[in-house]
Formats: C-alpha cells, sequence, structure tokens
C-alpha cells in the first residue's frame, strides 16, 4: 500500500472518537483483547458479554469518551446483525431441515454404500464436507459423530482413520467457506464480494481437506489407536421416519445457494455493467439472502414434505432451528460492536501504518492476528470478528479477489491449533472416548494442518491473481 493511498483513505475515515498516538492505540488493544481472553478463559464468561465489556475496555484505555465508545459499539453491532444476522438464521433453518428430514442420512447412507476400504476415509471427508456446507461445527459433529463410530465398529476401521476426515470436512467448511457465521462476518467486515469469497474459499478447501483429512488420518490412526466408544453412539435422526427424501433432491437442495451465489459472482465477472439487465437479474437471484431464502423453500418441498412433515411440524422445525442461534447472534454482533470501536479509535489506522512500516503482508498479517486470539480464546468465531475488525482497513485498497483473500486468511487463522479452551476440543474428546494427550495428537494437530496449509494457500495464490 503506498503513502498516498494511505493518506487517501484516512481523508475519507470517519474523524477517529481519540487522538491518541500509536503507543497509547497499541497498549489499549493490547489491554482490550487481555480483558476479552481473561473474561472468557479465567471467569468463564458468555463471549456476548466479554466482547462488550472488552470493547469498553478498549475505549477506555484509548481515552476515548465513554459515550461515543458505547455509539460506536451499538452501530457496529448493529450494522453487523443487519449485514449477516439473516443469513445465519436462514443457514440454521436449512440446517434443521436437512438433519430431521433424514436428508443427512440420505446423503451419508447413499455414499457409504458405494465405498469400501480403501476410499472409506475419502468418502468420509466428501460426505462431511457436503453435510457441512449448511451446518454449523457443533451440529455436523453432532449429526455424523453415529455414522463415524457405526462404520469404524462395523468396518473394524481405526476410529481415527474414519474421524478425522469427517471433522476435517467441517471443520474446513466452518473456517473458510460462507454461509458460516466466521466467513460472512469477516466478508461484512472487510467488504468483500460473497460470491468471489465462496468461490475461492471451494478452491483453498479442497486441496486443504485432502491433506488434513484423508493424507493425515494415515498417521493420525498410527499414532492414536482406539475403539469406537459403544457407549457414545447415539440414535440417528431419521429412525423414527417412516421415509426420508432422495439423495439428489437433498443434495441439489443443499447446493442451491452455493450454485446461485456462484453463478452470480461468474456473470459479475463476464459482464462487468451494472445496468445490463442480465447482470441485474443475477445480482438478486444471486444474493445471499435470496440463495438461502429460496433453498429453505424449496427444502420445504424437497425434504420437509417427502419425509412426511405437517406443515404444523415445518414450523415447529423452523422455531427449533432459530433456538440455538441466539448467542451466534450475539457473539457476532459484539464482534462488529468491537470492530467498530477499534476502527473509531484510530486503531485502524495504527494497522495500516504498521503494515506499510515493517513491510508485513497484509494477509500474513491478517493470519498472525487471528492466529493470536485463536489461541487465547479458544473460539474461531472471536477470532474471526476481531481480526477482521483488526485488518478491515487493510482491505481498502485491495483488488476484488485480493479482499477475499483477507477474508480466507482470517479463516484459516481462526483454526489453529484447538486445545483445551475450545469447546469443540472437549466434544471430540468425549465423543471419542480420547485423553487429552491424544486429542491434541489428532484433534489438535489437525485443525493446525488445515490453518497452515490454507494459509500457504491463501498466499501462493495472492501471488497469481
Amino acid at each position: 500500500m503506498t503513502r498516498l493511498s494511505v493518506e487517501m483513505l484516512a481523508a475519507d475515515a470517519p474523524e477517529p472518537i481519540t487522538s491518541a498516538g500509536h503507543a497509547q492505540l497499541g497498549i489499549a488493544v493490547l489491554a482490550g483483547i487481555a480483558v476479552i481472553v481473561l473474561l472468557i478463559t479465567k471467569f468463564k464468561l458468555h463471549a456476548f458479554l466479554s466482547l462488550t465489556i472488552g470493547s469498553l475496555a478498549l475505549g477506555a484505555f484509548a481515552g476515548a469518551p465513554l459515550d461515543k465508545v458505547i455509539t460506536s459499539f451499538s452501530a457496529g453491532l448493529g450494522s453487523t446483525v443487519a449485514g449477516v444476522g439473516v443469513l445465519i438464521a436462514l443457514g440454521a433453518i436449512l440446517g434443521k431441515m436437512l438433519a430431521d428430514s433424514g436428508g443427512a442420512d440420505q446423503i451419508v447412507d447413499t455414499i457409504l454404500a458405494k465405498a469400501n476400504g480403501r476410499t472409506m476415509p475419502w468418502a468420509m471427508v466428501l460426505i462431511a464436507s457436503v453435510i457441512g456446507l449448511p451446518l454449523f461445527f457443533e451440529v455436523g459433529v453432532v449429526l455424523l459423530i453415529p455414522v463415524v463410530l457405526m462404520v469404524a465398529k462395523r468396518g473394524n476401521y481405526s476410529l481415527m482413520r474414519i474421524g478425522i476426515p469427517a471433522l476435517a470436512g467441517l471443520s474446513v467448511m466452518h473456517g473458510l467457506v460462507p454461509p458460516h457465521p466466521g466467513p460472512l462476518v469477516a466478508i461484512d467486515a472487510v467488504g468483500a464480494n460473497l460470491g468471489v469469497t465462496l468461490a475461492l474459499g471451494v478452491l483453498v478447501a479442497v486441496p486443504t481437506v485432502v491433506i488434513a483429512g484423508p493424507v493425515f488420518s494415515k498417521y493420525a490412526a498410527r499414532w492414536v489407536d482406539v475403539p469406537a466408544p459403544e457407549r457414545m453412539i447415539p440414535q440417528r435422526p431419521s429412525e423414527d421416519l417412516e421415509r426420508r427424501p432422495g439423495f439428489g433432491a437433498t443434495l441439489a437442495t443443499i447446493l442451491l445457494p452455493v450454485v446461485l451465489m456462484l453463478a452470480k459472482a461468474l456473470v459479475d465477472i463476464a459482464i462487468d455493467d451494472p445496468e445490463h439487465h442480465v447482470q441485474r437479474v443475477f445480482d438478486v437471484i444471486g444474493s445471499p439472502l435470496i440463495a438461502l431464502l429460496a433453498a429453505v423453500l424449496v427444502g420445504i418441498f424437497t425434504l420437509g414434505m417427502p419425509a412426511g412433515f405437517s406443515k404444523e411440524r415445518i414450523s415447529s422445525l423452523v422455531e427449533k432451528g432459530l433456538a440455538p442461534i441466539a448467542g451466534i447472534l450475539l457473539i457476532v454482533g459484539a464482534g462488529g460492536g468491537f470492530k467498530q470501536t477499534l476502527i473509531d479509535t484510530g486503531v485502524g489506522q495504527m494497522v495500516l501504518d504498521i503494515s506499510e512500516d515493517w513491510s508485513i503482508p497484509a494477509l500474513l498479517l491478517a493470519w498472525l492476528i487471528a492466529v493470536a486470539i485463536r489461541l487465547a480464546t479458544g473460539s474461531a468465531t472471536v477470532a474471526t470478528v476481531s481480526a477482521a475488525g483488526l485488518v478491515a482497513p487493510l482491505a481498502a485498497d485491495m483488488s476484488t479477489t485480493h479482499a477475499a483473500l483477507l477474508v480466507l486468511a482470517i479463516g484459516a487463522g481462526s483454526l489453529f491449533f484447538s486445545h483445551v479452551n475450545d469447546a469443540g476440543f472437549w466434544l471430540v474428546k468425549e465423543y471419542f472416548g480420547l485423553n487429552v494427550g491424544q486429542t491434541i495428537k489428532t484433534w489438535s494437530i489437525m485443525e493446525t494442518i488445515i490453518s497452515v496449509v490454507a494459509g500457504a494457500l491463501v498466499l501462493l495464490l495472492s501471488l497469481i491473481i
């Protein structure tokens, strides 16, 4: 970034709410993040409250008037929820419909029926990647764990040989591919194009999931050879259903929003005329809101009705799908408030100056910041929203593709080395019946591989496109 572009950006930017120097702002950022980390890890306070208090602490340490800090935080929270809240809600409804209708089980059973011993890890990574597109990570884990345990037990496979590919598929989708909350928030924060980010995210995700899944699982199975714990095999959602949706209809429903958003991105590139009627049509049908809404409405007819759900049950299903995302929406919103507080106190300009003076590539800086916050807080979502807030000003001078790569760099960093302060760590440990050391040797290293490989691929792509 040139000095001229920095000056132009500074001229267009809103007036900071404090005129603190770089040293004071640097201390304020570290103090604000330290407050968030301490509240989450030491006092076990919910991430929403921690981010809120951390934002106020940041403003106070920066010497900003508290009333203006509150205004900045509220504005950031509101704009973030307005930007991604409906998308997260629609994604949750689609995921709930997929799980409860038996559509997810239909995809699992169809692919497993065509897999043999040698291809089974590849089948698991394919299943997890497809299922992971519309599902939150935790929901995907709960959904796929019974399948992993049953396949390992019945086929006499190593649990890690089957489980690691499934976890890798879910984790990569969670960190890199919208409409998951983390990537959506980062896209909103840096002003990236969702279709381009989705396309590049899939491009990065494929080799990443292959290396962290089927390839790494060979070594994980040697390091940790444990049997599938029978006590952890729960009932599958479709076992109580008389019928369930077909494979083709389920797959088409899952991929519909992806296809619509990618089509919009391709049309934008091919035509590049905002006034052209074809591009205007695709700008509407390929917008995230319409794409996900279309998938939900189609899912009523392709998932709910084939499963025999009444109108009342579909309505109840939607309500149940929305209930668990309240906490996620609040965390995402508070992260947006934290981001806006960072920008309005002048931290964004400070990051611009540091990245220029130290000659740190913006993508590497974004990855490192996300890694640091992930290690400290244990939350990939908190790492994503906080890092996005810090590096958002760097995107102002970037091309469309590089802004998308900035989002992916943040997402990759947010997955680095999950350990004891991450809820996902304990989820995997308990379901697979592992001890802490075994979980670190398998799950934690897998997450690190995903982060490093995806980060390296993002940097490589930045040299090519």
